[in-house]
């Protein structure tokens, strides 16, 4: 029966290191951790009892100038010096200037001759001695993230409290002194490079205003700008004039054509048969005519042109048309009083409907013309406007250049002029002192600081003891923990075994028991293997046997461990009264033929045994003596009998194979105690007759080697896992089912 073993995922054998282990490994080598962090305490007290006293004085000033103290004068004050405003790193290196303290140094020499100002190692000493920094404000600055003031706080350490407050003394009155002569001197220099510059300044507005107001004059422009921006928008107002005139134009001709083509009449015949037919002259002479025509063609119808009555009416009708034509010629000129007698007749014969027609052909040319008249003249004053805009840029150029250097130097005689004036007010005043805003006091001690040096010795002892302890781990090659057994084999873990507690003394019982098997009593087994989570973390094992063998049953065990005394014995014991709990039919055979100790655990006899059934060559079922334990009934135990000269030789046999066949077939389980499988080949030999193999791995005891060994010995048998034996705590979430 071959049945293959799980393969657990990659991340169940990873080697690297979790919080977890970490702490484990701590808690492991707690008392060397210990030992070095209170050994570096010591080292810290010691020293700290050593160190000399310290005293720190301290003194605040306030070393902003009063000039430049408001917002609005922050362009103006540029001229007096460049380096007026200066920054917190330049500020602390003047203060720190050797220049400085070795003025202090003369002042406080005759007290203290240490403080030599001629000597450099004494002025590098006494400025190492001095600290300067900035005070932060609680709001912070608005102008800043960095929350600095203008307040500096300067610190002096020394062994001596009285010496710390002299020194600060003398810095302070150097400091004072030092910042009276430099406010002065900045001052002055601002001052005379200010009245160096009016001159310059003032003539310089002077040229350029001459300059701009040539300019205007030469062009008779006052502000060219204005002036090309008006002429602009006046030429596009007549651009959009002109094409409305156009519209206008187009519009007035449609309407003209229209009514000449009604009235079929030039303007001109238009307007002279329009006079005609409003003159009541014309009109009275016209009937007249009229009915001397109709007499004449009637006096024709009975006589003959020559008869006297007929001659009399033609020279009638001819004076008439006489008359027509003198009212003709008053009425609109003599030029239309030369057409003839039908044309004379016929212009001044309109109705209503055609004089209508007449006016408005004669409004329709008069409007026309007026359109005309006007495009043109549109076009004429367009024409001037683009010749005078392109003239613009060039004049824009100039007064672009000519204006700003206007400005500009206007601009800067009006801040020279404010900054002499505001520069004078200052020196008068003369408030450039900074202010003293905390007095130095006598010095307070700092040091030695015990808890601080205590604190961090007791860092330092601590990565020092971590770090040993990690050390020591690195080179412990033991299996400290369950975890470990699972990661360091690629075996499933089957179980956690925990280590028993003896109930009356509270001492552990050690598992396997005691090296030398004959101190062990049947009642101390009894009293391990009923003990609650003894006989829970084995039921729980034998599942997980059961559970990986589903599909195929294992009807056949062997038990064994890396090295002796790791607790196979009894982990085949306690499974084999697991199995029997559970109704199976249990053989537990002792194969250890070099050193048997099953019939020792179980005070049985060992006269025969599993050598005597390999040595014998009668039939098998006459030759089993298994002899029934009095743990359960159902569990029948086979020890190892008389220690044969050849055990490998015996447990390779075909023999061996023989009986297992046999008790396979009376017994529902049989579990093998084998002897260690380091330095041995008798598991080996022993598990090539069953169906699988167990480890048992001892917490504490096993090395990591071992079990590689060991593992690498049994590789090519059917391993089905591993059994973590005498676990501490029995974590059942580790156990590989």
């Amino acid at each position: 029966m071959t049945i293959t073993s799980p393969v657990l995922p990659s991340s169940s054998i990873d080697n690297d290191s979790g919080y977890g282990q970490i702490f484990a490994i701590a808690w492991r080598r707690k008392f060397w951790i210990v030992g070095i962090l209170v050994a570096a305490l010591g080292v810290g007290a010691f020293r700290t009892s050593q160190e000399t006293p310290t005293y720190v004085s301290s003194m605040q000033l306030l070393v902003e100038p009063n000039y430049r103290g408001k917002e609005t004068q922050q362009k103006e004050d540029q001229f007096a010096d460049s380096n007026v405003e200066v920054d917190t790193a330049t500020q602390l290196s003047l203060m720190q200037s050797s220049s400085l303290l070795q003025k202090a140094m003369k002042l406080l020499q005759a007290d203290y001759e240490d403080l030599d100002p001629k000597d450099p190692g004494s002025v590098q000493a006494f400025k190492g001695s001095i600290s300067i920094a900035p005070v932060s404000s609680e709001a912070g600055d608005k102008k800043s993230n960095s929350g600095e003031t203008k307040i500096y706080e300067v610190a002096y350490t020394s062994d001596d409290p009285a010496k710390t407050q002299a020194v600060l003394g003398a810095l302070k009155q150097v400091y004072l002194q030092y910042n009276l002569a430099q406010q002065k001197q900045r001052l002055d220099r601002g001052l005379s490079f200010i009245n160096d510059q009016l001159p310059k300044i003032d003539g310089k507005v002077k040229q350029s205003e001459a300059a701009l107001e040539e300019f205007r004059r030469s062009q008779e422009l006052i502000d060219p700008e204005s002036e090309a921006k008006a002429r602009a928008d006046a030429f596009a107002q007549l651009q959009q004039q002109q094409e409305v005139n156009a519209a206008q134009i187009r519009e007035l001709q449609t309407r003209y054509n229209s009514v000449q083509q009604q009235v079929a009449l030039s303007p001109q015949q238009a307007v002279i048969a329009a006079r005609l037919s409003q003159s009541t002259r014309y009109q009275a002479l016209l009937n007249e005519i009229q009915r001397s025509e109709l007499a004449i063609a009637q006096q024709r119808l009975r006589f003959t042109d020559k008869t006297p009555f007929v001659q009399q009416a033609l020279e009638q009708r001819q004076k008439q048309v006489d008359l027509l034509r003198e009212e003709v010629s008053r009425v609109i000129g003599s030029s239309a009083a030369s057409a003839n007698q039908d044309a004379l007749m016929q212009a001044g014969q309109l109705g209503d409907l055609d004089l209508t027609l007449i006016g408005q052909l004669v409004d329709a040319q008069i409007n026309l013309q007026a359109a005309q008249t006007r495009y043109f003249s549109l076009a004429n004053t367009q024409e001037q406007l683009r010749s005078q805009l392109k003239q613009f840029p060039k004049l824009l150029a100039q007064y672009g250049r000519l204006q700003p250097e206007v400005e500009l130097n206007r601009d800067t005689l009006k801040q020279l002029l404010k900054a002499k004036q505001d520069l004078g007010l200052e020196i008068a005043r003369g408030g450039f002192a900074w202010q003293v805003v905390e007095e130095p006091q006598l010095g307070v001690r700092t040091g030695p600081n015990l808890p601080k040096n205590l604190m961090l010795a007791g860092v330092v002892g601590l990565l020092l003891g971590g770090a040993a302890a990690f050390a020591r781990e690195t080179m412990d090659d033991a299996v400290h923990n369950s975890d470990d057994l699972k990661r360091q084999s690629s075996l499933p873990l089957l179980g956690v075994i925990p280590e028993a507690l003896a109930s009356e003394k509270g001492e552990p019982l050690s598992l396997p028991f005691p090296r030398s098997p004959e101190v062990a009593t049947t009642a101390s087994i009894n009293h391990v293997l009923h003990w609650q989570p003894m006989r829970e973390s084995l039921d729980l094992l034998y599942q997980n046997i059961q559970l990986l063998s589903a599909e195929n049953p294992l009807e056949s065990l062997v038990i064994t461990s890396a090295l002796a005394g790791e607790g196979k014995s009894m982990l085949a014991l306690g499974l084999a009264m697991s199995a029997a709990r559970l109704h199976q039919r249990v053989l537990l055979i002792d194969a250890d033929l070099r050193r048997p100790s099953l019939h020792k655990l179980l005070n049985l006899p060992n006269s025969r045994g599993l050598s005597s059934l390999l040595t014998s060559n009668a039939p098998l079922p006459q030759q089993v003596d298994a002899r029934s334990s009095s743990l359960r009934n159902n569990i029948a135990v086979l020890t190892a009998g008389a220690t044969p000269p050849d055990p490998a030789k015996l447990l390779s046999s075909p023999r061996m194979k023989e009986i297992m066949a046999t008790f396979k077939q009376t017994y529902d389980l049989i579990l093998i105690d084998a002897p260690p499988v380091i330095g041995m080949v008798d598991a080996v030999l022993a598990a090539g007759c069953c169906d699988g193999v167990v480890m048992v791995g001892r917490i504490g005891q096993v090395t990591r080697t071992e079990l590689t060994q060991a593992t690498n010995a049994l590789s090519r048998l059917n391993v089905i896992g591993v059994v973590a034996n005498g676990a501490h705590h029995v974590a059942t979430s580790n156990v590989a089912a």
